[in-house]
């Protein structure tokens, strides 16, 4: 074990060497989030966290919302129990993947080219890992964090947490009493700028979520009529506005802030009118800074009919809806401009935008915890364009950040491997990841 700056141990050897097979561990669970029930749950995966917190003197308690959507929470004491509390959380469940598609078997945890490959490698079984080793070394050892931490491992983030952290939340607010802040997905990856600087990107806000059912009535007739009144076309024709519309760019308190530490990186001025261009300059990062610039709706779903020459009397289209923190008025005001006032809109499910500032003892200890194992690092923040449970714990007035601390090849592309097909994380990354979140801790 290394030295830290506070003169404290920092966990080495086996908390690096543990994570891997920990990730591969919780990979093999297969924890396929369908968007109902009828999927495998996350009961086996918060059995095993339970047991390997168990191992190591914590008493983890496992709360079920729905027959097999299960999460795990732990507290671990602090120096100083007087101090607010830290969350560390991470979900355990993942989006469905088929096998066919992959390289390598999504669930079978495999270890190939230097990297661990499966569903929920970076998304997040990675940084579940990441926390199970570091607190099992702390503990094993007797180091104990600066002040409580409340770990929780939770069902059914990728489907809203409506069974995890809402759930939670909701029903067991006492669990994170005194929690102040917390850390979690989709932030502290790296972007390799040029060979004296690296930056890391720490999620300080979330878009807004608007998931929407879109319906137009119509009247029924023979297929082989004439037809004005027709649901299908109505709706098809709506969706395609909608579709390919572009909404303006709106340049948010992360984005300026993000811009400006961008701009000072690359020695340039950039402008928030000519983004094409910024964007061209971020690599695989790109698609998540683009996607946090203005409000999005995407058609993701269509339904209508039930025999080719019959005219259905209704259509039907779902919509993922997001937009920036701020705007949600204006974002629904330019839905049903762009609709029309013959489709009928619906929330299938809703949640809020979040944004914070990228200040305060917590972002130093990110920066500080980096810049040890990674002397060219800067932390950076930025919007993630999608949601995490962070909104849940919200309501608790929790203020959440994404770290996930990860080193990564400038090659690899990191943002198109969420949700998507053969997605893996560097075995170097996740030990870097574990060092950086000893560090983190320390300061925190």
């Amino acid at each position: 074990m290394s030295e830290s700056s506070t003169g404290k141990a920092v966990t080495g050897g086996n908390a690096e060497r543990e994570v891997v097979d920990l990730c591969r561990d919780l990979i093999r669970i297969d924890t396929s989030n369908y968007g109902d029930h009828s999927g495998p749950g996350e009961r086996l995966a918060a059995e095993y966290v339970a047991e390997k917190l168990a191992e190591v003197g914590l008493e983890p308690q496992i709360f079920e919302s729905h027959k097999g959507r299960a999460s795990t929470v732990a507290r671990i004491e602090g120096e100083d129990p007087s101090r607010p509390a830290l969350l560390i959380h991470g979900h355990t469940d993942v989006v469905p993947a088929n096998a066919a598609d992959w390289t390598h078997d999504p669930f079978s945890g495999e270890i190939a080219d230097g990297c661990v490959w499966g569903r929920g490698a970076v998304d997040m079984k990675d940084m579940d890992a990441m926390t199970l080793a570091v607190v099992r070394e702390r503990m094993r050892t007797g180091r104990k964090p600066p002040r409580d931490i409340v770990l929780a491992f939770l069902a059914d983030e990728e489907a809203g947490g409506t069974f995890g952290a809402r759930y939670l939340v909701d029903n067991h607010p006492g669990l994170f009493e005194g929690v102040t802040e917390a850390i979690s997905e989709v932030g502290g990856f790296s972007f390799t700028v040029n060979e004296n600087l690296r930056l890391y990107l720490v999620e300080t806000a979330q878009k807004g979520m608007h998931w929407m059912k879109l319906t137009v009535d119509g009247s029924a007739g023979h297929g082989s009529m004439i037809h004005k009144d027709n649901a299908i076309t109505e709706l098809s024709e709506a969706v395609g506005r909608l579709g390919r519309h572009k909404f303006p760019v709106r340049v948010t308190k992360t984005l300026r802030h993000f811009l400006d530490e961008l701009s000072d990186a690359l020695g340039t001025e950039l402008d928030p009118e000519n983004m094409d261009e910024t964007l061209a300059k971020l690599g695989g990062i790109a698609k998540l800074i683009g996607a946090s610039l203005q409000n999005t709706a995407n058609p993701t779903q269509l339904g209508a009919g039930y025999k080719v020459n019959v005219i259905p009397g209704q259509a039907t289209a779902h919509v993922d809806g997001r937009y920036l923190p701020g705007y949600e008025e204006e974002f629904l005001a330019d839905l049903d401009r762009i609709l029309g006032p013959n489709v009928k809109r619906e929330d299938v499910h809703a949640d809020k935008a979040l944004e914070t500032t990228f200040d305060g003892a917590l972002v130093d200890a990110m920066q500080t915890a980096l810049v040890a194992e990674d002397p060219i690092a800067r932390a950076v923040p930025y919007m993630l364009s999608a949601g995490t449970d962070a909104k849940s714990f919200d309501d608790l007035g929790i203020r959440g950040f994404g770290f996930a601390p990860l080193k990564l090849p400038p090659e690899l592309d990191f943002a198109g491997m969420f949700h998507g097909v053969d997605e893996r994380v560097p075995v170097e990354g996740l030990q870097f990841g574990v060092r950086v979140l000893d560090r983190f801790i320390d300061h925190s």
